[in-house]
């Protein structure tokens, strides 16, 4: 049976947990697969514009520096892709949670350019942005657990957008007005 690709829609609160609703509502787009072409250009343009020297810039004593932030993204993206990968393939076993200042405290960013945290963070992009464009309405009905929640593989899609542009408010607000 071929895999049907018709429209799912934005998720409902009952397929996420409500911690991820800001990220989800910064979402424009009406379905998951269509978040990839509507995202790419904004977010490789937004990214590649970074220089090496904001790399070591932090806007408070106590904050991630721009590099700290660019390995933060790589890695909540790997989970969050993880994650959907787990679910659309069927597994039903609970995926656990992460602590993203554990990840930053043992993370190698402060042993890299900015450039090339940039250049992983976009072609990481460009996989995220094939596999999700390319999940059918089945797969991206599928329901699992993560972090002890219930979640759709629809969400997630959601999610993995919403989490970057958070994050790119962040770096213009916090970190480009001030630098």
């Amino acid at each position: 049976m071929e895999p049907t690709f018709a429209a799912m829609g934005r998720p409902h609160i009952d397929q996420y947990d409500p911690f991820y609703k800001h990220y989800i509502d910064l979402t424009t787009p009406e379905e998951a697969t269509a978040l990839p072409a509507f995202y790419n250009h904004t977010i490789t343009t937004f990214f590649s514009s970074l220089t090496n020297e904001m790399g070591t810039y932090a806007y408070a004593p106590d904050k991630w520096s721009l590099n700290q932030v660019l390995q933060h993204l790589l890695d909540v993206e790997r989970v969050f892709v993880y994650r959907l990968l787990w679910i659309v393939r069927g597994d039903r076993q609970p995926l656990p949670g992460f602590d993203e200042n554990s990840f930053a405290k043992h993370a190698p960013a402060s042993h890299r350019t900015l450039g090339e945290l940039t250049e992983e963070w976009l072609l990481l992009r460009q996989s995220t942005d094939r596999f999700i464009a390319q999940l059918s309405t089945a797969e991206l009905a599928c329901k699992g657990v993560a972090n002890g929640s219930s979640i759709s593989a629809n969400a997630l899609c959601f999610i993995i957008y919403g989490h970057i542009l958070h994050h790119i408010d962040i770096i213009e607000t916090r970190y480009l007005s001030k630098s």
